[in-house]
């Protein structure tokens, strides 16, 4: 069977003179094309030229050849692409078209100041390290670190592309918190032992709203799940609140942030929440006779049997006051 094969030349936007098109006639090729679309899409939104305004910049600029957006894209496209390591960069420097999406005039990289980077259009893997490993503390008198990232601004900037994908004011929004996994493959800094992951690695804390990622803290695997909670929350229902004064928060997370000074804030600031709890005895007790209805349901048709009760539940030692709890007896 004959393939059909459309003759018609894909169009993107042009990168200064040149004409960017896909067709079918061979030549170089690569396997990273889709790129091209998430470059269209940073055209249309804007995202890395508000993420290189969160970076402080310490370099000579007579010195400097790629900009901070420039070693931001480069990283970012080829993170999306699958490159997840920074030695990649030692041959995707020489990439033409990751230097078409990082926005480089000079694809082949035949203008380069230094003979050693001619045919190199792009970073080299040592600088993108150079990036990412700076300190904004120290930034501005390091010697080769001289790139800082201002992390309140990097804050800011989640929260205003949440705030600004809504054209008006939900009534609602609910804030899912999670912590997960990152695991480790060697003997990093603030390496721990997960037992319940069984590994050893981080374990950032993380936000979201829907698909929207409102904040994330890479912290170690020895703290809390719920750990710093209300410090990280804060600044991010104040912003949100600013904005839409009259819509309700309200919190959901697992078991692991059911603690004490997080519900008390959430009742002294009126967020609502919705947390799950552990399983214990004292609970399993409280609802033994809807179990117990559930059960011989059960085995009465076979079929699955669940029943919801409400009381009030108050830990022995560490909550401040009785609250309302929801049980599933299934």
């Amino acid at each position: 069977m004959m393939t059909e094969c459309s003759p018609q030349q894909l169009e993107f936007a042009k990168l200064g003179r040149r004409r960017v098109t896909a067709d079918f006639e061979g030549g170089h090729l690569t396997s990273d094309a889709g790129g091209l679309l998430l470059r269209e899409a940073d055209r249309r939104l804007g995202l890395l030229d508000r993420l290189s305004g969160c970076f402080a910049d310490h370099r000579d600029p007579d010195r400097t050849e790629h900009p901070v957006k420039d070693l931001l894209a480069q990283r970012i496209y080829a993170l999306a692409l699958g490159y997840e390591d920074l030695n990649d960069h030692d041959s995707l420097r020489a990439d033409p078209l990751l230097a078409l999406l990082v926005g480089k005039a000079d694809l082949t990289g035949n203008d380069r100041r230094r003979d050693r980077d001619r045919g190199k259009p792009l970073a080299s893997a040592s600088a993108l390290c150079r990036l990412e490993l700076s300190r904004p503390d120290r930034a501005a008198a390091d010697r080769y670190r001289r790139i800082a990232a201002d992390p309140g601004k990097l804050d800011s900037l989640l929260g205003d592309l949440f705030l600004e994908s809504f054209d008006r004011p939900p009534p609602r929004i609910v804030l899912d918190l999670d912590a997960t996994d990152d695991p480790l493959h060697g003997k990093q800094e603030g390496r721990f032992f997960h037992g319940y992951y069984r590994c050893y690695c981080y374990l950032p804390l993380y936000v979201f709203c829907g698909d929207h990622l409102l904040l994330c803290r890479l912290r170690g695997a020895d703290e809390d799940p719920g750990a710093g909670v209300v410090r990280e929350l804060s600044p991010l229902i104040a912003r949100i609140r600013s904005r839409w004064p009259d819509t309700e928060i309200v919190l959901r997370a697992d078991s692991g942030f059911a603690r004490e000074e997080t519900m008390a804030w959430c009742e002294r600031d009126g967020i609502g929440y919705v947390f799950g709890l552990s399983r214990n005895l004292r609970l399993q007790k409280m609802l033994s006779r809807a179990l117990g209805k559930s059960r011989r349901r059960h085995i009465a048709t076979g079929k699955p049997s669940r029943r919801y009760r409400q009381f009030r539940y108050r830990t022995l030692k560490t909550w401040s006051r009785s609250r309302r709890v929801v049980g599933k007896a299934e």
